[in-house]
């Protein structure tokens, strides 16, 4: 049985639109990540990707702004991220340790 996920906090739409740009920018970053290989075609692929995922984000926080949301409340959003399994996923963007990769 899968353990239950814990709630999603709340979250303004357009905080949530930041989140899952950002979340979605984090993959294609990771899939270009040099430290851990892989074929300069794929990594094309997603790099290409990343440039419309990183104006999405970039209109999400935009319109977070306009709507005078000035404010990023880091504590909630690191609960949101944690939740939609950001830590493995921003993970991917790091360097791997030593050996690894």
């Amino acid at each position: 049985m899968v353990p239950e996920l814990p709630p999603l906090p709340a979250l303004t739409r357009a905080e949530g639109e930041v989140i899952d740009r950002y979340l979605e920018a984090a993959d294609l970053l990771g899939r270009v990540n040099p430290a851990v290989g892989g074929d300069t075609y794929r990594g094309l692929r997603a790099a290409q990707a990343l440039v419309r995922k990183a104006a999405e984000l970039r209109d999400a926080l935009a319109l977070m702004h306009r709507r005078g949301e000035t404010e990023l409340h880091g504590d909630t959003l690191a609960r949101a991220l944690r939740v939609l399994d950001g830590e493995r996923r921003t993970a991917r963007v790091a360097l791997p340790p030593d050996g690894v990769g």
